[in-house]
């Protein structure tokens, strides 16, 4: 028994190192994810400017994103794979709808129309009510999380709220309404439809069982869930009847496609799938308050943007420190 104690200790630290280094690792590739998602903000915030309409700034980018994941995939894996992935796609038809709708669609034509009455770097800093959206959606979805997850969370959303009273004065307040609202709704849709995925994928007795070798892909999920949009799409195409976009606008939304569509949601899909547990989960989302430091960068030195007065510094900074919460919750063993 002596001899046991040592190495029980051993394995129990080795367990902890491999937990709080796995952790930091997740978070390492989340923060990949929110620099290249940053840049939906900013081009978002760009083609406002110029007049380009919310509509085809968010339609848009997911049929170029239809157009080059197919391409990928009839490049990669030939004609006969890529008709048999459409198949699969089909053979659960409704459910990619509603979790391509509400985590792509909703979410994304929301954020475009909050781009028109805002700065990106402040829709950005809205966007991440979605660290305690998630929690919602997780705790909807049976998990459990410890109170310290939740108080974390809630640094980050006082740091929210710093960042958006800075910016409400007098003729501005109006408009920021406009810009945060929408985003607090898109906070709710983006974690729910990629949970939906999450546990369609991982078995769930209210949702189909979609999981197949080829959905262990992000790729795959992004074209599925982007492809259960085409209907959304219609539909708000038809009742908005935008003027025809611009060729700027043509530009910049296939820059979006790839940088935000492909590339960070890839990135950001990759690291959910490594997440074991409810708190990695958690983690995971919440490396998108870096989105806010990134946006916030690019628009200063892109598009001029004022610097933000000592309480949106402040928040910024708040936003940061929960999300440094959750790492040392993790590394010391919570």
């Amino acid at each position: 028994m002596e001899k046991d104690a040592p190495v029980s200790s051993f394995n129990q630290g080795r367990k902890r190192h491999d937990r709080g280094y796995n952790m930091v690792r997740l978070i390492l590739i989340g923060l990949l994810a929110g620099f290249f998602f940053s840049s939906t903000f900013v081009l978002n915030r760009m083609m406002s400017l110029e007049g380009g309409h919310w509509v085809w700034s968010a339609s848009l980018r997911y049929g170029y994103m239809i157009l080059f994941l197919v391409v990928w995939l009839m490049i990669s894996r030939g004609m006969s794979q890529t008709v048999g992935l459409l198949k699969r796609f089909y053979r659960h038809l409704l459910f990619w709808v509603m979790a391509g709708s509400i985590g792509f669609g909703g979410f994304y034509a929301l954020i475009c129309f909050g781009a028109d009455h805002a700065p990106g770097w402040v829709i950005a800093a809205t966007w991440q009510f979605t660290i305690i959206a998630t929690l919602v959606v997780l705790a909807g979805f049976g998990r459990r999380f410890p109170k310290k997850v939740w108080i974390f969370s809630g640094i980050v959303f006082a740091g929210v709220l710093m960042v958006n009273i800075s910016q409400s004065d007098g003729v501005q307040s109006h408009a920021m309404l406009k810009g945060a609202l929408p985003m607090l709704l898109a906070a709710f849709c983006y974690p729910l439809g990629s949970q939906m995925v999450w546990e369609a994928v991982n078995g769930h007795d209210r949702l189909p069982k979609i999981w197949s070798p080829e959905l262990d892909h992000p790729f795959v999920k992004i074209l599925f869930m982007s492809l259960g949009t085409i209907p959304f799409w219609c539909v708000l195409v038809a009742v908005a009847a935008p003027p025809a976009p611009s060729s700027g606008q043509l530009v910049k939304t296939a820059l979006v496609a790839v940088l935000s569509g492909i590339l960070a949601t890839g990135i950001f899909f990759f690291a959910r799938n490594q997440a074991k547990t409810g708190n990695q989960l958690a983690a995971v989302d919440a490396t998108q308050s870096s989105e806010v430091i990134f946006a916030l960068i690019a628009e200063v030195l892109i598009i001029g943007t004022a610097l933000p007065n000592f309480w949106g510094m402040t928040g910024i900074a708040v936003t940061g420190l929960g999300i440094m919460l959750f790492i040392w919750f993790q590394e010391s063993g919570g």
